[in-house]
């Protein structure tokens, strides 16, 4: 066989591995602003799509998964190709995790439709709106292969462990107020952290970008502004 023919399937091959990965994250990404929507207007209809959405986000996991085997099984790539390909299983498990809090925050708006209204859900919004532009600039950066971008995205999430974190604390005061709020605060309680997590999972893909990049890993524990330093 042509040698030059090699060359180019093995290239088709890589970039079919990186398109899988970005409509994973496309549908993730879209996933979360639909999640955060069908919570704020409380509608059942947009949430009841994204919980058999998250279906296409697996199955595409599964093809990220085969095509990366192919790839090491027959190509044995060595280097930024190696590092590459193995960085693709890991971010496309991150982003699978992701599209999973994302029907969470679905389930759990559901859940929402006859409790009372707090305004707590508008600051989930705003938090909601962060972690979307961190996916966005992870997969702008994964795509461009650009480490400084990456490590702005992991930069930025510390914002979102602050907002957690203070999240945690107006529904800790609504609680208080009145009884009648504990159901609907405990909802928003795990919605926001299945928003934080999200934004912790699109940190660990722009350090993996910056593995497969330079080859080393970013040092040191990763500071949170929620008096956690392990991320799931």
């Amino acid at each position: 066989m042509n040698s030059d023919h090699i060359v180019k399937s093995f290239d088709d091959e890589l970039m079919q591995l990186r398109a899988y990965i970005a409509e994973m994250g496309g549908l993730v990404e879209s996933l979360l602003a639909e999640s955060t929507d069908a919570l704020i207007k409380r509608n059942i209809d947009i949430a009841d799509e994204i919980i058999s959405k998250d279906k296409f986000i697996d199955d595409l996991e599964v093809l990220v998964n085969e095509q990366a085997i192919k790839i090491i099984s027959l190509r044995q790539p060595m280097a930024l190709d190696l590092r590459n390909t193995v960085s693709a299983l890991k971010i496309s498990n991150d982003l699978e995790r992701m599209g999973d809090y994302a029907a969470n925050i679905a389930k759990r708006s559901k859940n929402l439709l006859t409790s009372p209204v707090l305004e707590a859900s508008l600051s989930i919004g705003r938090m909601s709106s962060l972690v979307q532009k961190m996916i966005k600039n992870v997969l702008d950066a994964y795509a461009s292969n650009d480490t400084v971008l990456a490590q702005e995205v992991i930069e930025s999430d510390l914002e979102v462990d602050l907002m957690h974190t203070s999240l945690f604390r107006e529904l800790i005061t609504y609680m208080m107020e009145d009884a009648k709020n504990i159901t609907s605060s405990t909802h928003l309680f795990f919605i926001a952290k299945n928003i934080e997590r999200i934004g912790d999972h699109a940190t660990n893909i722009a350090e993996s970008i910056i593995y497969a990049v330079d080859g080393i890993s970013p040092q040191g524990i990763r500071q949170k502004g929620d008096n956690a330093s392990n991320v799931e």
